[in-house]
Parts: C-alpha cells; structure tokens; sequence
C-alpha cells in the first residue's frame, strides 16, 4: 500500500493565501472618487463613480427657477480638489447643449453651482429629451456621467 505525506509548509501557504483572497475580497474600495449632488443646500444624490449608472437620477420635477444645483466632487488625490474643473450638460445623442467651467476648488466641499433656470432651458430647446450631467477635470479628463436629469 501506497501512502502519500503532504508537505505542511506547503499546505499552510495556500490556506494562508486562500484566506487573505476571502478577507481582501470583501474589503472595501479605498481611493474612490465620489460626488454629491445638492439643490438648494438639499442631498439629492450621493454616489461613488464605480455605482452602476441607472441610480444617478436627478428628479427635478419639483425645483424651481430659482433653486440651484451644486456639485460637490471629491477625487482620491489632490486632497479631494480638482483642478481645471467643468461640468457639461449632454443630449442622449450626446450633443454637447452647454458647458460650464469652475475655478480650481479650494477645499473638498468646493461646489459647482448651477441655476435650474438655464437647465430647463436646455431641457426644453432638446425638445424634451433626457439630458445627462457630466464632469470633467485635469485628474478625470475623459469625464465620468454623474447622473441623468429628469424634468
């Protein structure tokens, strides 16, 4: 009879190993960038770039001309500011409608203001259309779609 021995060493290594796979596999993502979406001083939306697209939706119904949206962005790096900051409101057929660029922020709460006035205006030149708000900025210069806007 044929009797097989295990080398231990060997066997402890890959438990240790299977067990830190589990533990880290679990863990949260550090050095997400995320945002928050206000309108008048009011959290509307708050999201991490890595959350699937269909939860960022703005229901604007209920804002008025006055009310104002903010965006609050936070990067990983650069203390959470970015620098070169815009953000831009696009059509479905993704048609740049307007684009407003922001002065570098000085601290993590920096807003980007924008009336609800002018998004209207663009809502109802696109001919009713679903409009999305993107941003952009010298750390993210391909943009990510903060959320789409509903009217």
């Amino acid at each position: 009879m044929k009797r097989e021995t295990f080398n231990r060493a060997g066997v402890k290594l890959y438990i240790l190993a299977a067990l830190s796979f589990i533990a880290f596999g679990f863990a949260t993502v550090a050095g997400l960038d995320s945002y928050e979406v206000f309108l008048n001083d009011k959290l509307i939306l708050k999201n991490h770039v890595n959350e699937p697209l269909d939860l960022r939706k703005l229901q604007l119904q209920s804002a008025s001309d006055q009310d104002k949206l903010q965006i609050r962005y936070r990067h990983c790096t650069n203390k959470g500011v970015g620098t070169g900051r815009s953000l831009t409101i696009k059509d479905q057929k993704g048609n740049i409608l307007k684009k407003w660029e922001f002065a570098d922020g000085s601290s993590s709460g920096s807003a980007m203001v924008i009336p609800v006035k002018i998004l209207r205006e663009l809502e109802n030149q696109s001919g009713g259309n679903e409009l999305s708000l993107y941003y952009t900025a010298q750390e993210l210069p391909k943009g990510e779609m903060l959320a789409s806007l509903r009217f």
